[in-house]
C-alpha cells in the first residue's frame, strides 16, 4: 500500500491571530518526519511502524461519513464551517505534535553531545544495562517523532475530506475586515429591520 498521497491542491492554511504566520500542511511537513525518516526512525528503535496511508484513508472516511450525515440537516454554509473547524483542530494537533518532535530532537542531540565530553563525570555514561540520559532521550524522540507522522497522516487525511465534501481546497475562516463588518452590520440592520411593525 502507498504511503504517499500528493496533495491536490494548494497548501491549506490554518486560522491564526492577527500577525502570526499562518500554519499550513506545508509547515508540519517541514518539521515532522518525512515518510523516510519515519521508517527509518521504526526500525532504528524497533518502534512499531506508523501505517500512513491506513490512517489517511480511515480519517478521510470518518470525516466523510459524519458529513453527510450533517448533509440532511445543516445548510451548506454550516456544514462548511463544521468541516472548517474540524480541519483546523486537525492542523493545530498534528502542529503540536511536529514542534515537539523537532524540540525533542534537539534535546537528544544535547544530552548526546554531553557524552563527548569526559571532564563531565555526570554526562558519562551509566553502568552497562542501564540506559543513559542521552539514549532515553533519543528513544523520546524516536517515538514523538512517530506521534507527529501519524498525526500528519491524519491532518492529511482531514484536509482531504474536506475537499470531497465540499469541492473546493480547505482554508480557514477569517472574520472580515473593518469595512465588510459595516456593510454586514448595515445588512443585518435591514434584516431586522423587516421583523419590526
Amino acid at each position: 500500500m502507498s504511503k504517499t498521497k500528493t496533495t491536490k491542491n494548494a497548501p491549506a492554511t490554518t486560522r491564526t491571530p492577527r500577525g502570526e504566520t499562518p500554519i499550513t500542511l506545508e509547515t508540519i511537513r517541514m518539521i515532522a518526519p518525512t515518510h523516510n525518516q519515519a521508517d527509518k526512525i521504526s526500525s532504528t528503535f524497533a518502534l512499531d511502524p506508523v501505517d500512513f496511508e491506513s490512517i489517511r484513508a480511515s480519517t478521510e472516511q470518518q470525516i466523510g461519513l459524519s458529513a453527510r450525515a450533517l448533509e440532511a440537516h445543516l445548510d451548506e454554509k454550516a456544514l462548511r464551517i463544521h468541516l472548517d473547524r474540524i480541519v483546523n483542530a486537525f492542523v493545530r494537533s498534528a502542529h503540536g505534535a511536529a514542534t515537539f518532535y523537532s524540540a525533542k530532537v534537539s534535546d537528544a542531540r544535547m544530552e548526546t553531545a554531553k557524552l563527548a565530553n569526559d571532564h563531565r563525570d555526570e554526562d558519562r555514561d551509566p553502568v552497562l544495562g542501564f540506559d543513559s540520559r542521552a539514549a532515553r532521550a533519543r528513544e523520546f524522540a524516536a517515538k514523538a517523532g512517530l506521534n507527529a507522522y501519524a498525526l500528519m497522516a491524519a491532518v492529511t487525511g482531514a484536509i482531504d475530506a474536506y475537499e470531497t465534501v465540499i469541492g473546493t481546497d480547505w482554508k480557514p475562516y477569517s472574520p472580515s475586515g473593518a469595512s465588510s463588518r459595516n456593510v454586514q452590520r448595515q445588512a443585518a440592520d435591514v434584516e431586522l429591520g423587516a421583523f419590526g411593525a
